[in-house]
């Protein structure tokens, strides 16, 4: 999917833009042992550039090995999420859908159609954002913009 700038708009970095994230070693440091299915998963994530839910994480997994079953993907995933290497998003009306925790901060818009994730960061947002919690008496510590559409035809 092709995105243009618009209003200062812009797309999320890409992932050649930054480094790759090493799951293998968050897992071990953190006492984890690093099976064959596990390896497979986590390559899987390393490699993707979307926002699959468990459910695709584990077609892709048993695509390589046929022995991966739907709850190693399941606590592979509880275990990311915990170390903070990737985020869950529960997107409006769908199920929980993961991507890698590295690069800068963005928001996201979903088509409400397709159920493409589509990844931007916007100065305007931030600034407003900013602006809104001050004036309130707030300093905004962590926050996550979801934009839902449909495409203008």
């Amino acid at each position: 999917m092709q995105l243009t700038v618009i209003w200062n708009i812009v797309p999320r970095m890409t992932r050649e833009t930054y480094k790759k994230p090493d799951y293998e070693k968050a897992l071990r440091k953190a006492g984890i042992r690093i099976t064959r299915p596990r390896r497979v998963i986590l390559s899987i994530l390393g490699e993707t550039d979307d926002h699959p839910d468990a459910l695709e994480i584990f077609r892709r997994a048993v695509a390589i090995d046929s022995s991966i079953s739907l709850s190693t993907v399941y606590r592979t995933m509880k275990l990311l999420e915990g170390l903070g290497a990737i985020h869950r998003h529960a997107f409006e009306g769908g199920p929980s859908r993961f991507e890698q925790a590295v690069g800068e901060h963005h928001d996201h818009l979903i088509d409400m159609e397709s159920g493409d994730v589509i990844e931007f960061h916007s100065e305007k947002i931030e600034q407003l954002q900013n602006e809104i919690a001050r004036e309130l008496g707030y300093e905004i510590v962590h926050h996550r913009l979801e934009l839902y559409g449909r495409r203008i035809k």
